[in-house]
């Protein structure tokens, strides 16, 4: 998510080489992470609301088809590395074993007034994270979703935390959040997003908006980002389902389990 000026550039240093993974062993049923787009999903206030018109209308029409207008960066969504970087791939150009596979849904308790998050609150994590999982920060904020503090008082991942993340070789981050960076209202004014291009420079897929978390709070699962293939595009709604798995189970990319 961003609503600030900032300057294009290059730079994108490619994929990350992750290890194969085996099939995963489902333990329990698919939970959706998504909101529900509709007007009042939520987003950057400076993002225009999404618009749904149903263009033709039964009975008067044999058929009811809905139009939809909206910015890509609301709601829950992933963002490309063409977000930041001009060189970076678009939507289309993202393997498809990057959106789907293994990972770990994480709770992060924060003392109050605590608005940044650190490597050590990921302590843990070292002996079940692997090359190549996502990683699902649960804060908790998504319970605050349509209020004030969710857009403005929301924690926020240190650049410490990234160089932590890219360490792991984690694939990909989601955050029930509305971004990783500080929240608008408190950024300096020459503000330049470090922590999306910390990880999206060096192919780490984001995730944001992430929500109803509470069902796979601290276990293995199998999670599957589905966005919209939108040809030429620095991010995409998605449709965020997981499942949870043995723990035990290695990852399986999805064109592995194509074959």
């Amino acid at each position: 998510m961003c609503d600030c000026p900032t300057t294009p550039v290059a730079g994108w240093k490619g994929w990350q080489n992750l290890p194969a993974r085996q099939p995963m062993q489902p333990v329990g049923d698919w939970v959706d992470l998504s909101h529900p787009l509709s007007t009042d999903v939520p987003r950057v206030p400076s993002f225009p609301a999404p618009a749904f018109d149903l263009i033709r209308r039964m009975p008067d029409d044999p058929l009811n088809v809905t139009e939809m207008q909206m910015v890509v960066h609301i709601g829950t969504h992933i963002d490309s590395p063409r977000h930041f970087f001009l060189d970076g791939p678009a939507m289309e150009d993202i393997p498809l074993n990057l959106l789907c596979g293994r990972g770990i849904v994480w709770p992060v308790t924060l003392p109050n007034g605590a608005r940044s998050i650190e490597p050590h609150h990921l302590a843990g994590l070292e002996g079940r994270l692997a090359p190549g999982d996502a990683l699902v920060l649960d804060t908790g904020w998504h319970n605050r979703a349509g209020s004030d503090a969710y857009d403005n008082d929301h924690p926020a991942l240190s650049l410490e935390c990234a160089d932590w993340l890219l360490a792991q070789r984690v694939r990909l981050v989601a955050l029930d959040l509305p971004t990783p960076e500080l929240p608008v209202r408190k950024r300096p004014v020459e503000f330049d997003f470090p922590i999306h291009k910390r990880l999206l420079q060096h192919g780490v897929l984001i995730v944001e908006h992430i929500t109803n978390l509470a069902p796979l709070r601290g276990k293995t699962v199998e999670l599957v980002c589905a966005a919209l293939n939108i040809a030429g595009a620095d991010g995409a709604p998605a449709r965020i389902i997981a499942r949870p798995i043995a723990a035990s189970a290695e990852g399986a990319t999805c064109q592995e389990q194509a074959q």
